[in-house]
Order: structure tokens, then sequence, then C-alpha cells
């Protein structure tokens, strides 16, 4: 007898979602947008409402050995409210699951969700429900957003056109430092709990990824500014991985350069300290949870002095060519190395 088991590390997080949505077909006319992009658009007159969810585990997306409860509720609705932000939306309203093991305190509750009202309080949405549970062991946490855009405003990963330019919103590889620097200080504290951990010069880093910011700003600054993404991501995979998203939705080939890539200084002394390379870090890390658009080259004068949308290369006509042109003026392959969930 054969055995036919497959295992879900041949297909991968993305690979699976593929065969999931390919087994499936949208029957209603009010769903527009189904499986496939940062969130689902279904129509509501006027508007497109917007929903994702996302999943938080103990001992996979977090560990609370260094990750306070506050930090964590706020974390949980951040980056909810980033794949709201990556569709041009606005978000309005957020449903909690929560499963909790009876090591937890009501103290401990409290605590997560001080973070989870400051985060409503920051991002303006309202947490309207959700359900409670009981869990074996760990916490996890499930949360959907609900959100709006105008339908004339909405921005898929699929609307690139060849030569539009390539911006990311703020600095990359930070949050793959910080919490290399996390978990470096876990292991000194294991080996001895007098040590104490040492964290002043990483506060930057260990921020990033402690307590991420969904760009809710950046989106209110594209709409001032009158200036529609013709394709837009978050990055919560790591930057190549993000482009490949764009490039296989929008069917076009990539084009960066390092050196436009944009590396905030203590992300790159550390990378240097933990003998990784600086690129490499922010290519790959994720969690950055930065937004990730293409432009028409006609809006470029629009954001152009914009301190904090770089512009790092741009999409091509060949969708099976993706390549980082390196400092030295190589062009080497563009790999996908991102966070894989299995």
């Amino acid at each position: 007898m054969t055995n036919n088991r497959t295992e879900l590390s041949e297909l991968g997080e993305f690979g699976l979602i593929e065969r999931i949505k390919s087994k499936f077909q949208t029957v209603n006319s009010t769903t527009l947008k189904g499986i496939g992009d940062d969130a689902a658009m279904l129509d509501a007159g006027d508007n497109a409402f917007l929903v994702s969810t996302d999943m938080l585990l103990e001992g996979i997306h977090f560990d609370l050995s260094y990750m306070p409860l506050q930090h964590l509720g706020y974390k949980a609705v951040a980056v909810n409210v980033s794949d709201i932000a990556a569709m041009n939306g606005t978000p309005e309203q957020i449903v909690l699951g929560l499963a909790i093991s009876n090591r937890f305190s009501l103290e401990a509750i409290d605590a997560f969700f001080e973070g989870v009202q400051a985060a409503c309080k920051n991002y303006n949405v309202d947490l309207v429900g959700g359900d409670t549970s009981s869990s074996a062991a760990g916490l996890v946490i499930a949360i959907t957003v609900l959100g709006r855009v105008a339908h004339d405003r909405a921005v898929k990963r699929s609307g690139a056109k060849a030569n539009d330019i390539i911006c990311v919103t703020g600095d990359l590889g930070a949050a793959y430092l910080g919490l290399q620097v996390l978990e470096r200080e876990k292991q000194v504290f294991l080996s001895n709990p007098d040590m104490q951990p040492d964290l002043e010069k990483y506060e930057y880093l260990v921020g990033r990824q402690l307590k991420p910011e969904a760009r809710m700003d950046i989106v209110h600054e594209l709409r001032d500014k009158n200036c529609l993404p013709t394709s837009m991501i978050d990055i919560s995979d790591g930057l190549a991985s993000e482009l490949f998203h764009l490039s296989k939705n929008s069917n076009l080939g990539v084009k960066i350069f390092e050196d436009k890539v944009p590396i905030d200084h203590a992300t790159f002394e550390t990378a240097i300290e933990f003998k990784l390379d600086p690129i490499t870090c922010a290519l790959h890390g994720g969690e950055d949870y930065e937004l990730l658009f293409t432009i028409n080259p006609a809006d470029y004068d629009k954001l152009k002095n914009h301190p904090d949308i770089h512009f790092i290369g741009h999409m091509h006509n060949d969708p099976t060519q993706h390549v980082l042109v390196t400092k030295q003026q190589t062009a080497v392959p563009l790999q996908a190395q991102g966070w894989n969930h299995f």
C-alpha cells in the first residue's frame, strides 16, 4: 500500500492558499474580490466593505517571555489594520476571538485588552464583538477587521503597469533584527537568570518588533496628495516575498536597486554585529508592516519630496525576471525567502 501523504511544507503557506482558492468559486454578485489580496472586497453600494483576518498563536507568532501583553494586544490590532491600509481603505471595526489557558490571570487579560484598547483608539476602530474560549495550552488570538473604501479608490495587488515606480515606506529589516536581539537576550537569561537584559541601544529595533504601526498615515497622505497607487501590499513576510506577490498578480517583472532600499543605521549596525548582511535582513526579514506600492511615473512629482517614501525600482514587462541591482551594479536574481508558516 502506497503512502499518499503530502507534507504541508511541500506546498508552503502560499501554495496552500492557492490550493484552497482553486476549490472555491464566488457565487454572490456582492463578492468583488475574494481570496488572494490583503483583504476581501464586498459590494456595499457607493463603497466596498473590506474584510481581513489574522491569527496570532503563542509559540509561533509571539513569545511571552519577552512580549508584554499590552504590546501584544496593540500589535494584534495593528497587523490587521495594516491589511486595510494595503487596500487604501479605512478601518472601522474589529471582532476578536481569544482562547486562553488557565495559566493566565484576570490581570493578565486586562493588560492584553489595554493594548487592544490603545490600538483601537489610535486607529479609530471599534471592538464590536468576538468570542472567548479555553485553550489546552497557550494563548490564541484571532482578529477580523472590517473597513471601507470607495470603489474608485480601492487598490489591489493586481493593478501595476510596466514602468510603474516601486515605492516603500519607512525602513526595512528593523523588526527582524529586533527579534534577533530579543532571542539572544532570552538565551542569556536562561543560561544565567541573574543577567539583566541589555536592550537600551536596541530600543528602536525592539520597538519595531514588539509594537509595529500600521501605516494609515501614508494612506491619508496619499489621499491628500491625490496620488492613487496602482498596486499595494503591506510588508509582513519580507520585501522580496511581497514584491513577488505584486509581480504575480500584475503579471510583471521587478527590478529594484540595493542602494535604494531604506535601512536604518541601527538596523545596519546590528546586522553587522550579528554577522548578518543588512540587505538580506531588509529583503527577507518581515514584520515591518510598511507599505509597498507602485505609482504611475506621472505621480512621481507628488511624492518625490516625501521624507518617508522611498523609490526603490520599477516594474517591467517580463514576468519571469525579478532582479536586484547591487551597489556594484551587478544584476542578481531576486529570491523570495521570507517567513513560511509551514
